[in-house]
This record gives structure tokens, sequence and C-alpha cells, in this order.
């Protein structure tokens, strides 16, 4: 319908640029610049991939050239769209962008700090880590903006440098959004950031986060496995416990204890 065909038309503009959009920096300058990202995954796309690498390190007359490393596929299917510096480029370069909720499953945008890859090996990440927060479907295209907007605005209370960027993905039966933060080992840090998060997006205050420190994603190859689940404790563990706060209030768990469990009765932020 018209989404596929809008889709299509900003992939073939993508690519008539060269694979990034150049934009004007005249305007309300960003503390930093920002580039957004998309990764259309799937076979079609790892093929694609897979070939490009492979090109990179052939010849014409088909040897293998040692000489040039590989590039990992995942890189490969990571296209830059734009980077912006001012406030008018961010609005100029995301009013062209097709919505979360009408792109094609399953696809992620990226929203990063100019110069940090959305890759668990940048150096800016590695020894970092995110935030999850898992969403019913036709919820992302709200989310997403008010994090971005939040990124741009300054609105988390940490040190300059501390939030990597944020990464939207699109999936068949949830979406999800993550924030990555650069220090995965300084807990007081990634509370602050939970808290930010459920504040921005107005999240229930009984609502289940999840964190992932990179590294742990680099072990088991994956994203959204095995995380560590933060759960809100109740207003009766507060007062056992003589906590007037809420704002660190809370237990860590495995995310494994809950694959028992069916996905309905898993808690998100929806609910």
């Amino acid at each position: 319908g018209g989404a596929a065909q809008h889709w299509t038309g900003f992939c073939l503009a993508l690519l008539s640029c060269g694979g990034a959009f150049l934009t004007m920096t005249a305007g309300t300058q960003l503390q930093t610049g920002y580039s957004f990202w998309y990764m259309r995954r799937g076979k079609g796309a790892t093929k694609e991939s897979s070939s490009l690498a492979e090109a990179q390190t052939t010849d014409k007359d088909g040897e293998k050239d040692i000489a040039q490393p590989v590039v990992h596929p995942y890189e490969n299917s990571i296209k830059t769209i734009a980077t912006i510096k001012t406030v008018e480029d961010f609005w100029s370069i995301y009013d062209f962008l097709v919505r979360p909720n009408d792109l094609p499953t399953p696809t992620d945008y990226h929203f990063f700090r100019e110069g940090i890859k959305p890759t668990w090996e940048d150096v800016s990440n590695s020894k970092g880590g995110k935030w999850i927060v898992r969403l019913r479907k036709g919820l992302a295209s709200r989310y997403w903006e008010e994090i971005m907007l939040a990124i741009i605005g300054g609105q988390f209370s940490v040190p300059d440098g501390e939030i990597c960027g944020a990464v939207v993905s699109i999936r068949f039966s949830e979406d999800i959004v993550s924030v990555w933060n650069r220090t995965a080992s300084d807990r007081e840090i990634t509370e602050r950031i939970r808290d930010c998060i459920k504040k921005v997006l107005q999240l229930p205050q009984h609502v289940h986060m999840e964190y992932k420190p990179h590294q742990a994603s680099l072990q088991d190859k994956s994203s959204f496995r095995n995380t560590q689940v933060w759960k809100p404790k109740s207003a009766l563990e507060r007062e056992r416990v003589g906590e007037s706060s809420l704002r660190r209030s809370g237990s860590w768990g495995e995310r494994d204890e809950l694959r028992g469990k069916p996905r309905r009765d898993i808690e998100r932020s929806w609910r």
C-alpha cells in the first residue's frame, strides 16, 4: 500500500544520494551532532550484506585479497541516513522519514551521537549497555519521537557523553525502544537513565524494564535475550525497608526466570 511505496521511495532517494543526505547546519545548534541510521533485517538484507563484504575482499580476477579486512555483514547492513547538527536539521530529516509504525518488519532505526556507530563493538559502546522497553504494536512512533527529543534536549541527568544513542526495533509481535549508555558498571548512572526513560515516556510505576550490557550481547550474540529485569518494589516492600523515595527502589533478576510464562503474562510498558 502507501506505506510500502513510501518506503520504496525513501530507499531509492537514499541510494541516489550515495547512502546519506546532506543537511544544512545553520540554525539552533545542538550540543553535539547526531546521526540517523537504519537497518533492514531479513534474509535478503543478509545476503546482500554478505555479498558486499565478500566483494571488498575479492579483486577483479576473483582472487582473494587477504590484505583487506573483512567487514562484518551487520555493519554493512546499517545505512547512514543523515548527520544533524541543529534543531532545524533534526526536523528537516525526521519529518521526511517513514514513521516506525509504518516500517516493514523487521527494521531498526538508530539515532546516535556523531562518531559513534550503533554496534556493540564501537569503543564508545563496548563497556556500556542498554535499557530495553518492550511495546505493543502501534506505540513505537510516539515513544521513538519522545526518546529522541529527550536526547537532543539533554533531559538525561547524566554526564555529557554518557548517552550514546537510541534504537527502535520493529518486530512482528512487538516493538522495542532501547537507550544505549557508555558505562554499564555504574549502577547509579544506569538507574538515573532508567528513571528518566520512565518519566519521558510517562510509563506506569509498575512497569518492568530490562537492561543488558553489550559485553553480554557479544557473548550470547543476541540483543534482547538473557536480559536483567528491573522490577519496581511494591509499596509494602518499600515500607518494610524504610524507603520514602521511589527513585531507586526495585529489584533485579534474570529474564530467563520469565521464560516459562506465556508471552501475554510478561508485563510490558503498555500495561
